[in-house]
């Protein structure tokens, strides 16, 4: 039982032993065994640290420590995770690999249940180890395998016990396959899926093929159902009762994400019944475009690596389920499995919710681009046969999923002789769906054009047929597989990609990049981040850029991305008393939702109620009349309209609300405040109307009984994941060439305080130590007696090259929790990420203003605040301004690597901003947009300060 590490570790074949691949499913009546649970663990240092004589019955494995399988050992306790985003953490020599190889021995001793069949033979069947596998079961080699998001079977029927059955798993954390599965996601070694023992009865099915398709012509369905063992094939919805391998037509409702109609059927064979669920659909390339029965489709979707912050990728399927009915319910109709094939229970998920699928195969070689793709694999012959094992063994499995339209031969590993081996495999095997390949720029074995982190005016010139392709490609769709980075504070720029997609037909949409922050609980960090378990090689918190925090609350950019792929579309036109209604599904009409109307005075709902909307079908759009509002007054007066869900469904309950649009229908009335009150300077002291000032510098002091500190002109924000950019990036990376100009240490120089007339003026310059450029700040307060109003006038001084951060005052108060405010809300949001600031009246306490990044950064601004109410100050704005208070200082939140080094002071600081920077997503995508970039130039804005009580 003896073994050496080449043998089968650095050996680039997919294994030994193992069956041949074929489709998951669930019997009807054939036993199984889950063998899931607490298995004895043994951890080494190195592959071949340890005999295989623990695989022996009878071994002593008493002093070893348990873990759970499903599981990663290194979250429970033996050993650290590693997260790199490309880079392979070990030397680039394949196949070889460390002699410092983590090697986990796992053991199980399990009996048979006392009812378990004895004819027939038995499959075990693992889901999922990383990243090479060695089994035994009752002493005997059974074989090996590599690929570690993929199934892998062994027939044991003949060594079986009754009882005291002994299952012995060496798991290597390094192996030849781990040059395949450079992902951009922790290094975490395991059995991370289930482990079964199925029964399969004489006579039973192997693998079968659900061929059903739908014409759209003539509403006809035609299934076919393939099987290795003759059967029939029973539909009793649809009358159907034909032998395997024969179709039959009928008519059918098809299925679609909108639509997900699921038949329930059973194949029978002589030795078991499989349960089938079939959705009727056809995926086509046509007229240069996905269509998915006769129409095409726009991906509103979002990349799904597999994670939970305890188990890592050992999901169970409650979380499942929830990730399903979150994308669901932020509108999100489409999911790439990045990068690798999920738990096949999730696309049992999105075939029953109703999610377009690309599935993508076990591969990715990214950490070779460091050598410029020398050695790569995908283009080496000898790799062929493991690239066509994952291609085969992701196929197979998943190839009965409605849900999956297009097959992704895998991400960011070159071009190569194997690629164009797996598409073609595929073609062979499965004619009925597309290919796709990132980086297959040629689009020579793919279907379609698909890019990362285009900016937007590549987008558009790729709509309009200006991008350059020749050939092959100029003919094909063009989708984003990667786009709007969501990295710490973002993504931004999502409607102005929306806005593009849905302008030109060649352009059927994206996928965010991505849908959770992979962050591990962690009791000293809240969460921890690559380096933070000491690795020599890591890339930080770029694990952390999902659309979901890590314990799965969906982050300000879920929410922004739900408004912004709204399925309806509702533009107001106040002054006309009309809505126009768009349905911008693909399928459905708007039967199943109800309309809402509604009026808000200063924010508070007046008066509202339902508003009938025909069933519009896809791509229609209609005026609907409005009631007409209340009457004029000095307020404000919105109006709002609302879809909703008109009943349960299986993914939202009645009157969830899935868009909404919202219109001005008489403008904001700017405050004003008489200059009436004159400043009277003491000794120490001026006052002006409720305000004191110190006489020396002209600070503000004290509003009515509200002392007031540190107020000053402010520039600078805690940089976001997107402000400073990738290192590769080769944009203008602002958060570098703002701490290059010193913005985030600004000096102010006092130059004059004057107590004239009916204002105190305060004038200074505020700019970078060893720097000419700087901002001319001019502070003039004036007061009717009651009230104190402020005019900031901002002069930029020498050549400003690049934006500000922002530009605003900020100001401590020593004593604030509620907040109440009129503006956007109730989540942040900044100039490019304001699509879902809903303008109400909204109440929090300070702490619940902040968006919990993992990598602290700027958060929680809210949008177009015409008034806030804190710490007995009324402040309103002329024009609306951003609003931001926080118990730490923006340099304490700069210097944060983890929520737990924010430490709440004593003084809630309070930002009030004329302007903020952009967000964008150059953490991996383009900065900014041109118009969502302050410029250093002449502005001046006023606020309006009144103390409560």
């Amino acid at each position: 039982m003896s073994f050496r590490t080449a043998d089968y570790v650095e050996d680039v074949s997919p294994g030994s032993g193992t069956l041949p691949p074929r489709a998951w499913y669930a019997s009807s009546d054939a036993a199984s065994l889950s063998l899931n649970g607490s298995w004895h663990f043994r951890l080494s240092p190195t592959a071949d640290a340890e005999d295989a004589a623990f695989a022996e019955p009878g071994y002593d494995s008493g002093g070893w420590a348990e873990v759970s399988v499903p599981g990663h050992w290194v979250l429970q306790g033996h050993g650290s995770p590693i997260y790199t985003n490309h880079r392979y953490p070990f030397p680039v020599d394949p196949p070889r690999v460390p002699t410092e190889n983590p090697t986990g021995d796992h053991l199980r001793v399990f009996d048979l249940p006392a009812d378990w069949p004895a004819d027939g033979g038995c499959v075990l069947r693992f889901d999922g180890v990383e990243s090479c596998a060695r089994v035994w079961l009752n002493g005997t080699d059974i074989g090996g395998f590599k690929g570690s998001r993929l199934p892998h079977e062994f027939a044991v029927g003949q060594l079986l016990r009754p009882r005291g059955n002994v299952l012995a798993v060496r798991v290597h954390q390094w192996s030849a396959g781990s040059y395949l599965e450079d992902q951009d996601q922790w290094w975490l070694p395991g059995i991370f899926r289930d482990v079964t023992l199925l029964h399969r009865p004489a006579g039973a099915v192997r693998d079968f093929f659900v061929h059903a398709s739908y014409d759209h012509v003539s509403g006809a369905g035609t299934l076919r159902v393939d099987s290795d063992v003759p059967g029939r094939v029973t539909v009793p919805d649809l009358g159907v009762d034909v032998a395997t391998g024969e179709p039959v037509t009928v008519p059918v409702e098809p299925w679609t994400a909108e639509t997900p109609t699921l038949y329930d059927g059973v194949l029978a064979t002589e030795g078991e019944r499989v349960p089938l669920r079939i959705g009727f659909r056809t995926v086509a390339l046509a007229d240069g475009l996905i269509k998915v029965n006769g129409r095409p489709v726009l991906f509103k979707g979002v990349n799904r690596h597999e994670w939970h912050p305890r188990r890592g990728r050992a999901l169970d399927r409650e979380t499942m389920r929830a990730d399903v009915l979150l994308m669901k319910r932020h509108n999100i109709n489409a999911v790439r499995t990045s990068h690798y094939p999920p738990h096949p229970a999730f696309l049992s998920l999105c075939d029953e919710l109703g999610l377009w699928v690309i599935d993508e195969c076990d591969l990715e070689t990214h950490g070779f681009t460091e050598q410029g793709w020398r050695d790569n694999p995908v283009d080496d012959d000898r790799w062929t046969p493991a690239l066509l094992d994952r291609a085969a063994r992701t196929v197979e499995r998943d190839k009965n999923h409605p849900s999956v339209l297009i097959w992704s031969l895998g991400n960011e590993a070159g071009t190569g002789r194997g690629l164009t081996a797996m598409a073609e495999w595929i073609r062979g095997r499965d004619s009925s769906r597309l290919v796709h390949y990132e980086g297959d720029l040629t689009c020579r074995d793919t279907d379609v054009y698909s890019r990362m982190y285009a900016a937007h005016a590549e987008v558009e010139r790729i709509g309009r047929g200006l991008d350059g392709g020749t050939g092959r490609r100029r003919r094909l769709p063009f989708i984003q597989c990667e786009y709007g980075h969501a990295m710490g504070n973002g993504p931004g720029g999502l409607a102005d990609y929306q806005r593009i997609f849905e302008s030109y037909e060649r352009l059927q949409g994206g996928f965010v990049w991505e849908w959770i922050d992979h962050g591990i609980e962690d009791e000293r960090y809240g969460f921890a981040y690559g380096g933070d378990f000491g690795e020599e090689l890591h890339d930080g918190n770029f694990v952390c850029d999902g659309l979901l925090f890590p314990d799965r609350r969906p982050s300000p950019g879920l929410i922004e991305y739900k408004k912004v792929i709204e399925p309806v579309g509702i533009d107001g036109d106040g002054a006309g008393g009309t809505v126009r209604i768009v349905n911008k599904q693909d399928f459905a009409d708007l039967s199943a939702f109800a309309f809402t109307w509604a009026y808000q005075v200063d924010g508070e709902t007046v008066e509202s109620g339902d508003l009938p909307v025909p069933a519009l079908a896809p791509g229609e759009s209609a005026e609907v009349k409005l009631p007409p509002p209340p009457p004029a007054g000095p307020g404000e007066t919105q109006g709002t309209v609302r879809a909703v869900l008109a009943a349960d469904t299986a993914w939202g309950p009645r009157g969830h609300v899935v868009a909404w649009g919202r219109f001005p229908v008489t403008a904001r009335q700017m405050p004003s405040v008489a200059a009436t009150a004159r400043p009277v300077t003491g000794e120490r002291r001026i006052t002006l109307g409720p305000a004191a000032f110190d006489a020396r510098t002209g600070a503000l002091t004290a509003i009515g009984a509200v002392p007031v500190t540190g107020l000053r002109l402010d520039v600078w924000r805690a940089t976001t994941d997107n402000d400073d950019g990738a290192a590769w990036q080769t944009d203008t990376r602002y958060g570098l060439l703002w701490r290059r100009l010193g913005l985030h240490r600004m000096r102010h120089r006092l130059d004059a305080v004057e107590a004239e007339g009916d204002a105190l003026t305060v004038r200074t310059r505020v700019a970078p130590a060893a720097r000419e450029v700087g901002l001319a700040t001019v502070y003039r307060w004036t007061s009717d007696g009651g009230r104190l109003r402020l005019t900031v006038s901002v002069s930029p001084e020498g050549d400003w090259t690049v934006p500000l951060p922002r530009l605003g005052i900020r100001f401590g108060l020593s004593a604030a929790d509620r907040v109440r405010w009129f503006g956007g809300g109730p989540g942040e949001a900044y100039p490019d990420t304001r699509s879902a600031a809903l303008p109400g009246r909204w109440e929090s306490t300070v702490d619940d203003l902040q968006t919990p990044y993992v990598r602290p950064q700027e958060n929680g601004a809210r949008a177009d605040v015409r008034w806030a109410e804190i710490g007995g100050l009324r402040v309103e704005g002329d024009p609306e301004f951003w609003f931001t208070a926080r118990r730490w200082t923006t340099e304490h939140l700069d210097a944060a690597a983890h929520l737990s080094d924010l430490t709440p002071g004593d003084t809630v600081w309070v930002n009030l901003d004329h302007g903020q920077h952009g967000i964008g997503s150059q953490s991996c995508g383009p900065g900014p947009l041109p118009r969502y970039r302050l410029r250093a130039e002449p502005a001046e804005f006023s606020f309006v300060f009144s103390p409560l009580g």
